[in-house]
C-alpha cells in the first residue's frame, strides 16, 4: 500500500505548533497601493489557526 501525501497546497501555508497551527494572514501580497497603512500593519506577522478550522488542516496533512 503506497504512502498518503500530504496536501502540498496546506504543507507550505501551515506550520504545526503546541498551540495549534501558525499561518500568515490573508490579502498582504500584491496591489498594496490602495491598502492604507494601518490594515497592512495590521495584517503583518502570523498568528494561530482557529481551532475550528484545526480538523480540516489535520486532515490535509494527514495528521
Amino acid at each position: 500500500m503506497p504512502k498518503m501525501k500530504v496536501h502540498s497546497g496546506a504543507a507550505k501555508r501551515f506550520k504545526k505548533t503546541a498551540a495549534g497551527y501558525k499561518h500568515k494572514r490573508a490579502f498582504k501580497s500584491h496591489i498594496l497601493t490602495k491598502m492604507t497603512t494601518k490594515r497592512k500593519r495590521q495584517l503583518r506577522g502570523t498568528r494561530v489557526l482557529n481551532l475550528s478550522d484545526a480538523p480540516l488542516v489535520d486532515r490535509m496533512l494527514r495528521r
